[in-house]
């Protein structure tokens, strides 16, 4: 029994490795979940089994890439050219799929489609608990690290909103920039410095 268990596990993790691919290199948001089976060379059936759903599959991929995404903030104290390293990666052009299928997923869980339960809360905390971290790790208080993690996370997703919207690179890159001077001035400790 625990054989057939890993066996499902490891199947599911390789078509969910497959999906990730094929969302990163091409997108997948358009694509019917007979489509998404046929370009990652499986069967509709097999992403049912493991996924429920084209809304469950689509909610593993982008909960993948956000832990990917999470994991790669690392443990250091957070600066303001780390915030900008990781601004500049997530304005890439290369991530505008990932970033439409995030926010189509948002829309849908916040209307309560199926296969979305949970994703609004991983959404929000598993983001707020590592940045607060590290912000507290760069010397901010830990009361004003939580809303300083808030407003952060607020800020990026309306600016990476604004620019699916409006593809206004330098736009949105300097309005990120007046948040971190803002961050700066705001927490009262110059983590720029850091």
């Amino acid at each position: 029994m625990v054989r057939l268990a890993v066996a499902s596990s490891q199947a599911r993790d390789r078509l969910l490795d497959a999906a990730i691919e094929h969302a990163l290199d091409k997108g997948i948001i358009d694509l019917s979940l007979r489509e998404i089976a046929a370009a990652i060379g499986t069967s509709h059936r097999m992403l049912i089994y493991h996924f429920g759903s084209r809304e469950g599959l689509l909610v593993a991929v982008v909960r993948e890439v956000e832990r990917r995404e999470r994991e790669s903030l690392g443990t250091a104290p957070l600066s303001v050219a780390d915030a900008r390293r990781r601004w500049d990666h997530l304005a890439d052009p290369s991530l505008r799929a990932q970033e439409r299928l995030f926010f189509e997923l948002y829309a849908h869980a916040l209307l309560g489609r199926p296969g979305t339960e949970g994703f609004l809360s991983e959404a929000v905390d598993g983001w707020i608990t590592p940045v607060r971290a590290l912000l507290i790790g760069a010397g901010i208080d830990e009361e004003d690290a939580e809303g300083l993690a808030r407003l952060g996370l607020a800020v990026t997703r309306g600016l990476l909103l604004d620019l699916l919207a409006t593809g206004d690179l330098a736009g949105t890159t300097r309005a990120f920039d007046l948040f971190t001077q803002l961050l700066d001035l705001a927490s009262g400790h110059d983590i720029s410095q850091e």
